[in-house]
């Protein structure tokens, strides 16, 4: 192969990663995929948490936020909010490698950060608020790029099937008298619903949320 890089490796551990899970990501097993000693590896990342934040950094270097322009702020930080969850959902291990990692030592990862926490701030929020608005943000990105509803199982569609139908019967047969609503929606509560639909309220229940409070400033 060419010269090794701290991209190459970042990426083909992120391939690792996706395929069979952040505990199969070892400086030995990335040394013998890209045909190096793991001596090799060490000049980029001395570590598996070093190779953690490298992996989060070319992750989130996927994402380029648009520069900030004069458009409302409520449409800048859907744009964020919307290419963060569209760069999270490219890598089925990036919740994990986000979740194991400090932020602050992700330098791509403080761009959106910092592009967040102004535009926060330019809705009027406090300081304290703010730095909240970012966290829910970033965690509501996670879950809705993580959501079952956008992941095989693993299982073959007969069991997935068969697995959607057994939960559904039992929800369908609780008490109506005390259960009603789990028992009338218990099709999408069990096998899921239109993935555009759960992507698009799910932004817009976040973001709605913060214009309103905005809007009591």
């Amino acid at each position: 192969m060419g010269k090794l890089t701290a991209r190459a490796i970042a990426d083909r551990a992120l391939e690792i990663g996706d395929a069979e899970g952040l505990d199969a990501v070892t400086i030995r097993r990335l040394a013998t995929d890209l045909g190096v000693t793991p001596m090799a590896l060490y000049w980029h990342y001395k570590n598996k948490e070093q190779l953690l934040v490298g992996m989060a950094d070319h992750l989130i270097g996927g994402f380029a936020p648009k520069p900030a322009d004069e458009r409302p702020w409520q449409e800048q930080l859907r744009d964020l909010t919307e290419g963060l969850i569209r760069t999270l959902r490219t890598h089925p291990c990036a919740k994990n490698v986000i979740e194991q990692i400090d932020p602050v030592e992700v330098p791509n990862f403080l761009t959106v950060w910092d592009r967040a926490l102004g535009l926060a701030r330019t809705a009027g929020f406090g300081v304290e608020e703010s730095c909240l608005i970012t966290k829910y943000i970033l965690q509501s990105a996670i879950a809705i790029a993580d959501a079952p509803v956008h992941h095989q199982s693993g299982r073959s569609d007969e069991e997935a099937e068969q697995i959607v139908r057994t939960k559904k019967a039992g929800l369908q047969s609780l008490p109506t008298d005390r259960y009603p609503h789990l028992v009338e929606m218990a099709g999408p509560l069990v096998a899921g619903m239109d993935s555009a639909l759960y992507d698009t309220f799910g932004v817009d229940l976040v973001l709605s949320g913060i214009e309103a409070l905005a809007t009591r400033r």
